[in-house]
């Protein structure tokens, strides 16, 4: 069974199939079957997106024997329509910026007919969704990720706070926020006298009690009764975030305990530490049968070159994939992997560094990085560490081979002296 568009035949590969336009309070649903003359049928309704309606639409999908469904990404808007039909069909999630309807024909009931007939004929790459358990792992860990982007804009203001109050604490220690700091900001909001040395020697903790004179110093400001109220409601504030990432911690942990050796694993991996071995698990799940290759999964993340080739020539191609949660993940992971002294990765990032320049080499790394990650989820492997001397002794070998090579070129024979 064929259909022409504009003079080319496209073989159907879903003789039976639905097209559905999402959005926040009604779908278009476009159903597409085959009568008993093999002839082609399309039926369009509308559902409110109720659940109780939702339910109807699965029905009378179901009813039609319907065993594939295809709809766009659109914000949230597709999660409760893919709550309802789980479990009951396949579900193809596609990218709105990969289905664009012909311009001029933009309907909710023209969508869906468009979706559907691009469904028909296997023209739709669905998009990656996990299962139940894992996208719950995705909203707690994204969950925890904006709390702890909230905990630092909250710090952030205790700094201007201070810096308006001429308070220079921040330029003796150099965390706020540890054990020093907050002693000394609980000093400054619980004193309403002026504070003595003798008391900011109680607070100092390690080597800074050896710099007691200067931390008095620093407290010397405007340090008045408003500042002592902001500082107090910040601090507040602080104190809920903390809690509640804690939290959100010990529920990540207890769902993943029965992947601890997982986690131990990607702990080996240099830049990853038990928080973000998290992340990379909830984003990517304990399996990873959706990537053939880690090249697919580096591709998904986006943290391959974008393809930009016309005419034969390769231009330069930005990542495909802008804002992607693992790939941020991914760009952190890789700085702390830099930033290891005698590994691989830190000698290969300053040897990329030096032609592309640091944003690029970053993103090089994450890359490496992930590949392994791929072998460690995927076939089970265990992290093996190549050393900063990996490549310049990989380099030395193919130098010695290309010199051997030439020589033999020349007529020469290169003879190796015993050292």
């Amino acid at each position: 069974m064929t259909r022409r568009y504009d003079n080319k035949v496209l073989s159907v590969v879903h003789p039976i199939c639905s097209g559905l336009d999402v959005h926040k309070e009604k779908i278009s649903a476009c159903l597409v079957t085959v009568d008993d003359f093999g002839k082609e049928q399309s039926e369009v309704k509308e559902f409110s997106a109720f659940t109780d309606d939702l339910i109807r639409l699965r029905q009378w999908l179901t009813e039609n024997n319907c065993p594939i469904v295809a709809m766009e990404s659109t914000g949230v808007y597709w999660r409760p329509v893919h709550n309802v039909l789980e479990g009951y069909m396949e579900v193809v999630l596609v990218n709105a910026r990969h289905v664009k309807n012909v311009p001029g024909r933009k309907t909710d009931i023209e969508d869906s007919r468009w979706l559907a007939g691009l469904l028909r004929c296997g023209l739709v790459r669905g998009s990656y969704i996990p299962e139940k358990e894992i996208r719950q792992w995705r909203e707690l860990g994204r969950i925890r990720r904006k709390n702890t982007e909230c905990l630092g804009d909250y710090k952030r203001r205790v700094h201007k706070v201070f810096e308006c109050a001429n308070i220079k604490i921040d330029s003796i220690v150099s965390d706020l926020f540890g054990v020093t700091g907050r002693n000394l900001i609980g000093l400054l909001c619980d004193s309403t006298n002026e504070i003595s040395q003798a008391k900011i020697e109680e607070c100092a903790r390690g080597t800074l009690k050896d710099k007691v004179a200067e931390l008095w110093r620093s407290v010397q400001g405007f340090f008045e009764e408003h500042h002592r109220f902001l500082v107090n409601s910040l601090m507040r504030m602080l104190a809920i975030i903390e809690s509640e990432i804690a939290i959100i911690t010990d529920r990540m942990r207890g769902l993943m305990a029965s992947h601890h050796n997982l986690l131990d694993r990607l702990d080996e991996v240099p830049g990853i530490n038990e928080v973000s071995a998290q992340y990379v698990l909830s984003e990517l799940g304990p399996v990873l049968d959706k990537f053939p290759t880690a090249a697919a999964l580096a591709s998904w993340a986006g943290l391959c070159p974008g393809n930009n080739e016309s005419a034969g020539k390769r231009r330069s191609g930005r990542s495909p994939v802008r804002k992607h949660f693992l790939k941020m993940i991914m760009i952190e992971i890789a700085w702390g992997a830099v930033k290891k002294k005698g590994s691989y990765y830190r000698d290969k990032y300053y040897r990329l560094r030096s032609r592309l320049g640091p944003k690029k080499a970053i993103v090089a790394i994450a890359h490496r990085i992930l590949k392994a990650i791929f072998s460690i989820i995927k076939h089970g492997d265990t992290y093996k560490e190549l050393g900063e001397m990996y490549l310049v002794e990989r380099h030395k070998k193919t130098t010695l081979r290309r010199i051997k090579k030439q020589a033999e070129q020349l007529g020469f024979q290169l003879v190796e002296v015993a050292q």
